[in-house]
C-alpha cells in the first residue's frame, strides 16, 4: 500500500474501540487467534468504517442507508495518495494542498468517502456527483454533520445517467483531477455471482443474499461493465479536455486495459499513466490521462 496510507499495518482494534466503543461487540479472535471482525457481516464492516473514520479522519458522524455501498477505506485512501503524487509531478515534486486543488469525484456515493479522505489529508475541495438522489442526501448529511467538511464538498445530482461530465462540470470550472470507482459488473446476475464468490472466500460457505459491503444497482453494475463505463468516460472527457488536468479511474480487471488504452489513443490523450495498487491478494490499478503535455501541465498550479 502507499507509504502515506495510515492503514498499511494491521488494524489496531484496541485503538479503534477506544475511538468507537460500539465496535467492541464485533471484535473477536480470528483463526490465527488475533483480534479481528467478521468481514462477512455487513454490520461489523460498517462499524469498522465508523471507527476508522473517527480515529484517522476526525469524522464524528458517519451513517449510510441500508444496502448502500460500504467502501473498504484502506483501498480508497490509496487512490487519494497516489493521485496526490501524480499532481506533484506537475508541481515541482511538491504535493499541492488546500482549497486551490479542486477534485471531481464521479459517483461519490452515500458514503462520501473520497472527499472525506482527500479533504482531511490534503485540504482539497471536492465536487461529488451521483445519479442517485438518496445517495447524495446521505452524503450531504455526513458533510453537514461534521464541521471539518462544511464548505469542502459540493454534491451535485447527475440527472442524465448517460452523461458523466456534462451537467456536472460548469462553464469555466476547472479541476486538478477527476476520480471514479466505476461499476465493475455488467449485470445484476454477474454482481450476485461476484458476491457469492466473495462470501465463499470469506466464510467458506455459500453466500447469503446480502452483500457484506452493500451496494445499489448503479454502484455494482453497468451495461457493458467496467470496460464500457471507462470507455464512455474517456470519450466524454475529451469534450471537457481543458477543464481538468488529469482524468482518472480505478480499473479492477487487468484484461480491460487493452481496450482502455485503445480508447485513449482514439481521443488523442497527451499523457497516460497506469498506477498499480495492491491490498492483500487484491490487485487493481488507476489509469490516469491528460490532454495536456508535460510542459503544459507544469503551468497548471501557477495560475
Amino acid at each position: 500500500m502507499h507509504p502515506r496510507n495510515p492503514h498499511r499495518s494491521r488494524y489496531d482494534f484496541k485503538l479503534l474501540v477506544k475511538a468507537c466503543p460500539e465496535l467492541e461487540g464485533f471484535v473477536q479472535p480470528n483463526k490465527f487467534n488475533t483480534e479481528s471482525i467478521d468481514f462477512a457481516d455487513p454490520q461489523a464492516v460498517r462499524m469498522l468504517n465508523k471507527a476508522l473514520l473517527k480515529q484517522y479522519y476526525g469524522i464524528s458522524f458517519w451513517e449510510i442507508p441500508a444496502n448502500y455501498l460500504c467502501p473498504p477505506i484502506p483501498g480508497r485512501a490509496d487512490y487519494i495518495h497516489h493521485m496526490a503524487d501524480l499532481l506533484a509531478q506537475s508541481n515541482k515534486g511538491n504535493i499541492p494542498s488546500g482549497a486551490k486543488v479542486r477534485v471531481l469525484d464521479i459517483g461519490t456515493g452515500a458514503s462520501c468517502i473520497y472527499p472525506i479522505i482527500g479533504h482531511t489529508a490534503y485540504g482539497w475541495q471536492f465536487v461529488g456527483s451521483d445519479v442517485d438522489p438518496v445517495a447524495l442526501k446521505s452524503a450531504r448529511l455526513i458533510i453537514s454533520s461534521n464541521p471539518s467538511l462544511k464548505g469542502a464538498v459540493d454534491c451535485r445530482l447527475q440527472s442524465d445517467p448517460s452523461n458523466i461530465f456534462s451537467n456536472i462540470i460548469r462553464q469555466k470550472e476547472v479541476f486538478a483531477f477527476s476520480m471514479c470507482n466505476p461499476p465493475f459488473h455488467s449485470s445484476a446476475e454477474k454482481a450476485l455471482e461476484g458476491n457469492m464468490r466473495k462470501s465463499r472466500n470469506l466464510t467458506g460457505n455459500e453466500a447469503s443474499p446480502s452483500l457484506n459491503f452493500g451496494g445499489q444497482s448503479n454502484e455494482l453494475y453497468y451495461e457493458g461493465g467496467e470496460a464500457e463505463f471507462v470507455r464512455r468516460m474517456i470519450k466524454q472527457s475529451s469534450e471537457v479536455a481543458d477543464q481538468c488536468l488529469w482524468f482518472s479511474s480505478l480499473v479492477s480487471q487487468k484484461s480491460n486495459l487493452y481496450g482502455i488504452y485503445k480508447s485513449l489513443k482514439k481521443v488523442k490523450a497527451a499523457q497516460v499513466q497506469t498506477i498499480e495498487m495492491g491490498q492483500g491478494q487484491k490487485q487493481s490499478r488507476i489509469v490516469a490521462w491528460s490532454f495536456l503535455s508535460e510542459d503544459q501541465a507544469t503551468n497548471w498550479f501557477k495560475v
